[in-house]
């Protein structure tokens, strides 16, 4: 039996011998040096958008110390590094686990670049996926420098809802954006001004509110990680049943922007083809109660369109609206911006001063949108639409039908090129 035993020693050794190095699964052989903190799992295996807490627990799982995940804090949201390989003070043997073990920065190459003679950039940003985004810089200068930057962000590639006017859903749609990829746009734009970014608006491509979970967390990470107050920040909506309820209850302090276009629904459908399975007055309803429980003045943005909604008695009919929906809101009126084919028009100067002139005279508080960059392909979603014009998700039957992966409170989502279904679950 003891010779037995002794022949067969060297195999049995060689079976329990640890695996070489070329071998081993470093992420898993750290996480058994991790013994003082319980694994703990990340939806993605992506960096940025996570917070300093998350980022010194991913270096446990590691089996790190904690303060390496704030030197991970600090490269990400300080230094703003794109590269794992590039956080230079973090050990060699960590940086090659967490990239062995599939993790990465979460940035997006910029794809195209394009300035105005106004200073406003637009980027459009290649995604992992190679489906391209927008996202645009909108300086302001005074005596002394760059005084505000505006970034304006997408929360998804193309849009459902194919507002008739707007170029996005022209472009098609084919997902949420992750959390990362929304805080990347924001860094993108302050790697091509450098210069921190001041004002973020959600008003890029996409129904923010159709990617709310998404939003959210970019949104916490925009004010706590990359440190944008919460009153720079605004989140702008076409109007989704139950979402402006589900937004007013995380009670945050930024800017609720409602796209209305339209002072009465028969209108407001002809522009807004959602409009028809979220009526009017519900969307005014869901405003005032927003108003009550924030103390956050809602702004409506009215795109005007020559013609078609930017008279003086569309202007009356406006603020009898809001007068009878309550207090706390102001009007931001949007020249519209030409894209190519559109059978809408810019309205004459003449007639967004009388327009602007008539909401005043009922006291209705209002601003009118300074233009920027015109010579950009300004208006959202043109710029995407020259590199990638057609529909970017198409059913495999070719009827050109193609389905949102959406839900939005007690409702199911279901797109086609022609109709938005909003359908009761």
């Amino acid at each position: 039996m003891l010779a037995l035993i002794q022949n067969c020693s060297m195999p049995l050794a060689r079976m329990v011998r640890p695996p070489s190095r070329t071998q081993a699964q470093p992420y898993f052989s750290s996480v058994v040096r991790a013994s003082m903190s319980p694994l703990v799992k990340f939806p993605s295996q992506v960096l940025l958008g996570l917070s300093e807490k998350e980022l010194g627990q991913l270096a446990l799982n590691f089996g790190q110390e904690t303060y390496r995940g704030k030197q991970l804090y600090h490269f990400l949201y300080q230094r703003k590094f794109r590269e794992i390989k590039d956080f230079y003070q973090l050990p060699e043997g960590f940086r090659n686990n967490l990239e062995e073990a599939g993790w990465k920065v979460g940035r997006s190459p910029i794809f195209e670049t394009v300035t105005a003679a106004d200073g406003t950039v637009k980027l459009l940003l290649k995604l992992e996926d190679n489906r391209l985004i927008e996202t645009v810089g909108i300086p302001v200068k005074n005596d002394t420098g760059l005084s505000r930057l505006t970034a304006c962000v997408s929360s998804q590639v193309g849009c459902p809802l194919r507002c008739s006017f707007c170029a996005t859903g022209k472009g098609g749609f084919s997902r949420n954006l992750q959390r990362h990829e929304i805080v990347d746009q924001v860094l993108a734009i302050e790697e091509v001004f450098k210069h921190r970014v001041s004002n973020v608006v959600f008003m890029g491509m996409g129904e923010p509110m159709l990617n709310l979970k998404a939003v959210l967390e970019a949104h916490r990470c925009l004010n706590k990680d990359v440190e944008i107050g919460q009153r720079m920040i605004t989140i702008s909506t076409v109007g989704v049943p139950n979402t402006i309820k589900k937004l007013a209850s995380h009670k945050l302090q930024s800017t609720l922007a409602v796209s209305l276009h339209a002072p009465n629904q028969k209108l407001r459908e002809t522009i807004v083809p959602s409009a028809k399975s979220y009526p009017l007055d519900a969307l005014m309803s869901d405003c005032r109660d927003y108003f009550r429980q924030t103390n956050r003045r809602v702004s409506f943005e009215y795109a005007l369109l020559a013609g078609v909604n930017d008279s003086e008695d569309h202007a009356a009919e406006l603020a009898q609206l809001l007068h009878g929906a309550g207090s706390g809101y102001h009007v931001n009126l949007i020249p519209f911006n030409p894209i190519e084919d559109s059978e809408y028009k810019r309205p004459s100067k003449r007639a967004v001063l009388a327009f602007s002139g008539a909401l005043e005279s009922a006291k209705i508080t209002v601003s009118v949108r300074h233009t920027r960059g015109l010579d950009a392909n300004a208006a959202c979603g043109q710029l995407r639409n020259k590199f990638q014009k057609t529909p970017l998700v198409t059913d495999p039957t070719g009827l050109g039908v193609f389905s949102v992966a959406a839900s939005v409170g007690n409702f199911a989502v279901s797109c086609r090129p022609w109709k938005l279904v909003l359908m009761a679950t």
